[in-house]
């Protein structure tokens, strides 16, 4: 099974482009009849090279080789002018010799299949990153605990001042939430307090020694002058 290969009016063509900018209805082909043998052999050599079979227009491969004698294929066939535009909806695509599509229908597959498979790869990337294959994607972010020292939003604690009827914030709205900030405040002071228990046991079991010199604080710096009591009057 080979790609590239039709007929134009009972014509072998080999297809290089299989639509024209701004002409999607017209294509650009080379008739291997006319094609001088070398580069006759040379096109075919890259026809069924797997670059020229991966390729979606045999024009991409071209582009990137070139023939025994140094020249490019591609630009040989534009500057000897093999190359001869017709409509899609007039060649036919021969993959084998049992099988044919009109070359307008296998381009609107293949647009088809390439939308598909972008839209599934574009789904499956997202739903990985998600940690989600099967599942209905959640957007609502995952849920962490709170790192020590963190501030807290206040809605984790109690509701934002509430103003009265009159748009006035009232003394026992104020407290109320001066309460509230001085209990947040206790909790992160505990929090921090036990995070720097937690360090300095980890610390003991490290180096206890250093630990204990810390615990001794720092001696009087060097060259200090030591006070005397000021003498009573005689």
């Amino acid at each position: 099974m080979l790609k590239h290969i039709g007929k134009h009016n009972d014509r072998k063509v080999v297809v290089l482009f299989h639509t024209v900018p701004g002409e999607d209805h017209m294509c650009l082909v080379v008739y291997s009849d006319l094609l001088p043998r070398l580069i006759h052999d040379e096109l075919m050599k890259a026809i069924e090279s797997a670059p020229g079979q991966q390729a979606a227009n045999l024009s991409d491969a071209l582009f990137r080789i070139s023939m025994s004698d140094g020249r490019n294929p591609l630009e040989v066939l534009h500057k000897e002018g093999f190359m001869k535009k017709v409509q899609t909806s007039q060649v036919l695509m021969t993959p084998t010799p049992a099988s044919t599509i009109r070359l307008d229908e296998l381009n609107k597959i293949l647009a088809e299949m390439a939308t598909g498979e972008d839209a599934v790869k574009r789904m499956t990337d997202l739903d990985s990153s998600a940690g989600l294959q099967t599942k209905k994607r959640d957007n609502t972010p995952p849920k962490r605990g709170r790192e020590v020292g963190e501030p807290v939003k206040p809605a984790a604690y109690a509701p934002q001042l509430q103003a009265s009827d009159n748009g006035v914030l009232t003394d026992e709205a104020i407290a109320s939430q001066q309460l509230v900030q001085a209990t947040r405040m206790k909790n992160e002071a505990k929090a921090l307090l036990a995070e720097a228990a937690r360090l300095e046991g980890e610390a003991a079991q490290l180096a206890p020694s250093v630990v204990k010199a810390n615990k001794k604080g720092p001696g009087r710096p060097h060259g200090s002058v030591k006070t005397h009591a000021k003498s009573k009057p005689a």
